[in-house]
């Protein structure tokens, strides 16, 4: 975990370093509306993030033993842009992100190891993303395409985008679509596996790799309503189709036996979300946010969130916010050991289960006009922490930093 922090903490300083060398040269103002055409960096961004999480209701145990995980996450961004000779603007978004995290359920896969695979692993997942706007109309259109990779998963990834903005600029709409296909290993439980290939000192690879995909549609409308009073609706329609159960997570019947978890291999979602912003005065903003998510396993739930930035200084804002979530669960969930022997699907994963959660905290937001400590370019740096409990036990605290150079 050091090591992942270390080199991403350098390649961030490295790239500050060489932004501190680029030198801007203000264009001279005139009545032409010329537009440079060189290709510049607009911002670079790093997120650090620090997870952690324990519990007693672990899938791969069927649904008891620990669920202790920590997770040290790393996102760093580089914007670029460029105006074509139309005047029009590319903007092109480099991403990279770099995961590592440990699991003590996932050494449940295998107890007679000494560390399963699984314990431990690494997640590094990259990503690109070209944007074509039109700076008078703001209209836009993009694309991006990405990957994802660890021990048992490798994920290919494309999107597109549409933005579309009334005459006045008071109403947006826009369209994303999105498809990822999967491909992940299919490890079982170590009582499960076959006498011929019992595995080979980490995880059986007994059933070979299986496919799953996944093609995502949002479609949003913002509407400025007044000077204090912005609006948002959006649907989100999804499917899946493909090995969607996690079959290294068991599952134990009312007569005793065991099986690795089975549900069906196609899932329908449908998010509906709204989201309201006031802007109760120049140094007050309350933001207000609901979504109702329902799908063809059961799954029904409503979840309200509200953060209210309130701005110190003029450079510091403060923001406080509470997220409350209310679950019903799939109709194949069974706690351990209350699972029918005659049924067709089968999970305990407390995720899927009936719940209610809460989530609150706080970020710290500084933006000076002289840069951060000092540092010209450092124009922003914000953290934030959040606190996560849900009514299965389960608990988490999450600390963030976000970095931003311009």
């Amino acid at each position: 975990m050091r090591k992942i922090y270390l080199h991403v903490l350098m390649l961030f300083l490295g790239v500050l370093g060489a932004n501190g060398q680029i030198k801007i040269k203000a264009t001279p103002s005139d009545t032409s509306n010329y537009q440079s055409r060189k290709l510049k960096i607009d911002e670079i961004n790093l997120v650090s993030a620090y997870y952690h999480q324990d519990g007693n209701n672990s899938a791969v145990t069927g649904g008891i033993g620990t669920e202790k995980l920590t997770d040290f996450a790393n996102t760093f961004d580089l914007q670029l842009s460029k105006f074509n000779k139309a005047g029009n603007k590319n903007t092109f978004l480099f991403e990279l992100g770099v995961d590592h995290y440990t699991s003590a359920s996932s050494d449940k896969i295998d107890p007679g190891t000494i560390s399963s695979a699984s314990r431990a692993d690494t997640r590094v997942y990259p990503s690109l993303n070209w944007t074509h706007s039109n700076e008078k109309t703001g209209n836009a259109i993009g694309f991006i395409g990405s990957f994802s990779t660890e021990y048992d998963y490798q994920s290919l990834g494309a999107g597109f985008n549409l933005t579309r903005l009334s005459k006045d600029k008071n109403t947006q709409f826009e369209i994303k679509l999105q498809a990822f296909l999967d491909t992940w290993k299919v490890i079982l439980p170590v009582e499960l596996r076959s006498e011929t290939n019992p595995g080979n000192g980490r995880e059986s690879k007994s059933e070979g790799s299986s496919p799953r995909n996944s093609f995502s549609a949002a479609f949003s409308l913002s509407q400025v309503i007044n000077q204090k009073l912005q609006a948002l609706i959006m649907v989100e329609p999804a499917y899946q189709k493909g090995l969607l159960a996690t079959k290294y997570q068991r599952d134990y019947f009312t007569d005793g036996s065991l099986r690795a978890e089975t549900l069906p291999d196609k899932r329908y979602k449908l998010p509906i979300a709204a989201r309201l912003n006031y802007f109760a005065s120049d140094q007050v903003i309350i933001r207000t946010y609901y979504r109702y998510f329902m799908d063809n396993w059961g799954i029904r739930a409503h979840t309200a969130e509200i953060e209210v930035p309130v701005k110190l200084t003029s450079f510091i804002s403060l923001s406080p916010f509470y997220r409350y979530n209310k679950q019903t669960g799939s109709r194949y969930f069974a706690p351990y050991g209350q699972h029918d022997p005659s049924a067709a699907y089968f999970t305990s994963d407390y995720d899927l289960s009936t719940l209610n959660s809460d989530f609150y905290g706080a970020g710290i937001r500084l933006a000076p006009p002289h840069g951060v400590f000092g540092w010209q370019h450092l124009n922003m740096l914000e953290l934030r922490y959040g606190h996560y409990s849900r009514s299965t036990g389960l608990v988490s605290n999450i600390i963030t930093l976000n970095l931003k150079v311009k």
